[in-house]
């Protein structure tokens, strides 16, 4: 986790002046929901992947494998477009 001291170490205007720097950023820490996905009933389709606007669905060799949940940020989307419903939002615990 990227630890600021204060407001004024921040970039003006927040501007990315560093290609690449949101995986030094752990934004799943306010989230209120948390994506769970129940495997057996998975088919693999990958729309949530498609989706996801936080590239929070970890795939290999064509299959989802697990969620970065370090960056989900909770907004439910991936549940939505699940078309066999295997993904569900529950309430983060963290």
């Amino acid at each position: 986790m990227v630890n600021i001291a204060n407001y004024q170490d921040l970039i003006i205007g927040s501007r990315v002046i560093e290609p690449g720097n949101s995986e030094k950023f752990n934004t799943g820490d306010w989230r209120s929901m948390c994506p769970v996905v129940d495997t057996s009933m998975c088919i693999d389709c990958l729309t949530c992947w498609v989706y996801c606007p936080d590239d929070c669905v970890i795939v290999e060799d064509s299959k989802l494998v697990g969620l970065k949940t370090s960056h989900c940020k909770g907004c439910g989307i991936c549940a939505k477009v699940c078309p066999k419903k295997a993904i569900v939002m529950k309430e983060d615990v963290q």
